[in-house]
């Protein structure tokens, strides 16, 4: 079986390697897989690894390309960009409050349940003490573009007048900031996802109001 609950047969073995490597790096932390303990895990040797990957890093890269397809073709499935704040722009402000918190409900659980976010989200947790290059790209994962696209996307609509700040960035933060905390917590007490949904849902609501969106 897959992570994703399916099976080898649907799965060719380039993506079988990611799937089984970051299952790995996610497990034991980065730094302590090595290229022959995923070729063993996938059930192949090292050297056919090799005709896929030429490294470990490259592995490692091919995970996050992957990562970011499946966001890509979840943001479509639910009408919006994800990554072109202009383009989402557009679709925010003729969004009204309730289906601004469906979207949220629907990215919050995306980023909680997908195999491949879930699992890639705990190996940068567990090795962001240990490898200062993985420190960097979980900053730059769940802080700098998080706070990039956002900070664009809500700086348009100030600039619309849907928003009233003074200070975007602030702003910003404001938005961002709780959301990854309740990202977090339920990484550590899965049993507590309602209780964040519904303060995700206040969260949001309060947002609203404070900011003054006016549709």
């Amino acid at each position: 079986m897959t992570k994703d609950g399916g099976t080898w047969e649907f799965m060719d073995t380039k993506h079988r390697i990611l799937d089984e490597a970051l299952t790995l790096f996610s497990e034991k932390g980065y730094a302590n897989v090595y290229v022959s303990d995923i070729a063993e895990r996938v059930g192949i040797k090292a050297p056919s690894l090799y005709k896929h990957y030429r490294n470990k890093r490259a592995i490692f890269d091919a995970i996050i390309d992957e990562m970011n397809h499946r966001f890509e073709q979840q943001a479509q499935a639910l009408s919006i960009s994800g990554t072109d704040p202009t383009a989402d722009a557009e679709v925010y402000k003729n969004m009204d409050e309730e289906h601004l918190i469906k979207l949220g409900n629907d990215l919050f659980r995306y980023y909680l349940h997908d195999s491949y976010t879930k699992r890639f989200r705990k190996m940068l947790t567990l090795e962001q003490f240990q490898d200062q290059e993985l420190a960097r790209v979980y900053s730059q994962q769940y802080f700098d573009m998080p706070l990039s696209y956002q900070g664009m996307l809500l700086g348009l609509m100030v600039s619309q007048g849907l928003l009233v700040t003074g200070n975007v960035p602030i702003m910003t933060l404001q938005f961002y900031a709780p959301i990854y905390m309740l990202l977090t917590v339920c990484d550590r007490e899965p049993s507590r996802e309602q209780e964040t949904m519904e303060l995700l849902e206040g969260h949001i609501r309060q947002f609203d109001q404070l900011y003054g969106r006016n549709f």
